[in-house]
């Protein structure tokens, strides 16, 4: 590896200068874990007794065969049948829409670094606060949680086209529609009965709380728990090669020194796991439904800006972490992109990818004009190019499979198949998504 590249590895990954021989390796810092807690997470994490309609647990749009995602653009949660891309619209009970924004992967979400949440970063530890994370539904939504990431693994459960299912479809449907989400008879409530009324679940409770009443939080502290505990990727042959000098095969030696180097990839997905946790605006095309009030007629989704009103925002999203990044297509807050290829070729020039964009790049199981319109309004479009901040730049054919070869080196093949695996039953005795 070249010295330039080395001495940005260092400042990447360390925020120090250093030279090879004095580049210590510092290890990720994961929490102390509760086995019988992480146990009870992975039940609850694939059991569909936290869905309104109780035909979605967490495991149908993050699922261990699809690397955590379900390998699809923009998936269907509430009113969807099947897994992945089979997953098809259920015609007894029908989506109102798809998700607005691409599943994330669940990788090293309890490495201690990871303190903002969801592409828009719209939950995030805030030390200023008493709950110590911030959320813009308020302030009853912030207390009583372990961590952050307890906060965000439960939000889905109060998203219509999620879990909760829509308008009076079911009691949890029914609550959030009323505004009912917290306190007593709300949607966290009820599921929170739901649970405590299986006795294995009250049992289990019993070994991680004691016999106190089984709460929401509680819940999501043991599903945060699991998804802390199942998916640490830490052993990539990149990691091989930070933790003991085990040289990767030499395209992916090159491919490291461009990413570090002259691609400037680190300028962005920067330190342990290659993301700096903050939100860039890089012209991405947006299909689907956006990420609108059910109130809003429009199909843009303008990311961090609808966080924090800035106009300087817009358009910006959070940079993904890249660990397995090879695995978790597709990629992009709508799923633009199907191949790690079309991506980063995306990134040489955004403004020209987006405005050549072609929806075949996409996994867009029943595809139909809706999910175009903001592709096809050259004012819409015209918005994206004009809030890109990431430069144009030329890379040889070579120098991209040679990125993409370092960006596989990021695989942990471990990590995909997860610790524990999917049980073989959930107590609740519903289907298990396989």
């Amino acid at each position: 590896m070249s010295r330039v590249s080395f001495k940005a590895l260092a400042v990447w990954l360390l925020a120090a200068p250093a030279g090879a021989a004095d580049l210590p390796y510092a290890e990720p810092v994961f929490p102390q874990l509760d086995s019988a807690q992480i146990e009870l997470g992975q039940l609850l994490f694939y059991d569909p007794i936290l869905s309104g309609s109780k035909t979605v647990s967490c495991a149908t749009c993050h699922h261990p065969k699809f690397a955590t995602g379900d390998a699809v653009s923009l998936g269907l949660g509430d009113g969807g049948s099947g897994l992945g891309p089979d997953r098809v619209v259920d015609t007894d009970n029908l989506p109102e829409q798809r998700i607005p924004r691409n599943a994330p992967p669940l990788f090293n979400l309890g490495a201690s670094e990871f303190t903002v949440f969801f592409h828009d970063g719209r939950l995030e530890q805030d030390a200023t606060r008493a709950s110590g994370i911030r959320t813009p539904l308020g302030a009853e939504m912030e207390m009583g949680f372990a961590s952050a990431l307890s906060a965000q693994s439960m939000f889905p459960v109060l998203s219509p086209d999620e879990m909760a299912g829509h308008y009076a479809e079911n009691d949890v449907a029914q609550a959030v529609r009323q505004g009912l989400l917290t306190g007593p008879g709300g949607a966290w409530d009820i599921l929170a009965q739901r649970v405590a009324a299986i006795p294995e679940y009250r049992a289990r409770f019993d070994d991680v709380i004691g016999e106190e009443a089984i709460g929401f939080t509680d819940i999501s502290d043991a599903v945060a728990a699991f998804l802390d505990f199942e998916w640490r990727g830490v052993a990539s042959p990149f990691d091989l090669y930070l933790r003991n000098g085990t040289e990767m095969d030499p395209a992916a030696m090159r491919g490291m020194d461009l990413f570090y180097g002259k691609a400037d990839c680190a300028s962005c997905h920067a330190g342990r796991f290659q993301t700096d946790h903050d939100f860039h605006a890089i012209a991405m095309p947006q299909i689907g439904p956006g990420k609108a009030a059910r109130f809003e007629s429009h199909a843009r989704d303008t990311g961090r800006m609808r966080v924090t009103g800035d106009p300087e925002d817009a358009y910006a999203f959070r940079t993904p972490p890249l660990r397995n990044v090879a695995q978790t297509g597709p990629y992009g807050h709508s799923g633009a992109y199907a191949t790690l290829e079309g991506v980063v070729r995306h990134h040489l020039d955004p403004v020209a990818s987006l405005r050549t964009y072609d929806i075949s790049q996409a996994v867009m199981p029943g595809l139909d004009a809706d999910d175009l319109r903001v592709m096809s309004d050259v004012e819409e479009v015209d918005a994206i190019a004009a809030a890109n901040d990431l430069a144009p730049m030329t890379l040889s054919d070579a120098e991209v499979d040679d990125l993409i070869a370092f960006l596989n080196a990021l695989t942990d093949p471990q990590s995909i198949r997860g610790a524990l695996g999917v049980p073989d039953a959930v107590p609740s005795g519903l289907p298990v998504d396989r």
